[in-house]
């Protein structure tokens, strides 16, 4: 199976292609009987973390898809002189694929989030695209490798909890197309609200999602450590 290309952004690679080739690229793959491979949603938060753990920038980077989920991925890869096609976040692409595949015999699950999370995500996708086959939807991963088959898993432990727990369990995990999706359940569930659509195009998410979640302003700090990498990566 040809792979789609990928550009590097601190020593991980992103995915560069745009979304419409992203949902041919996975649908293609689930008609090969041997493929089975995962998806990755690298943001800036998640390169400063790869940039200090060896172990996890090789999980990330053994990745079939990494999507450039993060204007400041975007942002970054300019800086570097180079070119993403489109930015995809987890959330719209999560939302993309379950429309893309309703139709058509194609399974998935959901894994993570907190309390009933999983449930209420599946049940709003299945409400928006009343074809989409859910197999199961759980909390807990032990339960996840003792479930049925499925075609795709979405996998919502954060990140890189996700990531890694992905890689470690990946010939157990009875799926063959596993996604990490970061915090994604909570805004289709509708648990916390996105942020209106003129701030998403202009690249402000973030700062509405802090503003709704103040105590998430730790983990900006480290959008000044990316800041710093990139700088310090274009002048080398």
């Amino acid at each position: 199976m040809t792979s789609l290309s990928k550009i590097l952004i601190l020593g991980v690679g992103v995915t560069n292609a745009k979304e419409q080739d992203i949902l041919e690229f996975i649908t293609k793959g689930l008609e090969k009987k041997d493929e089975k491979f995962y998806v990755v949603t690298p943001n800036p938060e998640i390169l400063v973390i790869a940039n200090k753990n060896s172990y996890y920038k090789k999980v990330l980077n053994g990745a079939k898809i990494a999507l450039p989920d993060g204007i400041g991925v975007v942002w970054g890869a300019q800086l570097l002189g180079k070119q993403l096609q489109e930015r995809i976040t987890g959330v719209d692409f999560v939302k993309s694929l379950c429309k893309h595949i309703a139709n058509r015999p194609i399974t998935v699950s959901f894994l993570g989030g907190r309390h009933n999370i999983a449930e209420l995500t599946a049940e709003c996708l299945v409400r928006e695209n009343p074809g989409l086959k859910v197999v199961w939807a759980y909390k807990d991963w032990e339960n996840a490798l003792k479930s049925k088959y499925t075609d795709i898993l979405f996998v919502a432990f954060g990140s890189p909890k996700q990531e890694i727990w992905i890689k470690e369990h990946f010939s157990d995990i009875p799926a063959k197309v596993i996604i990490g999706v970061g915090g994604s359940f909570d805004f289709i569930s509708g648990k916390i609200p996105r942020a209106p659509e003129l701030l998403r195009n202009l690249g402000l998410e973030w700062l509405f999602r802090l503003l709704i979640q103040p105590w998430r302003i730790k983990r900006q700090f480290s959008l000044l450590k990316y800041i710093y990498l990139i700088v310090k990566e274009k002048l080398r």
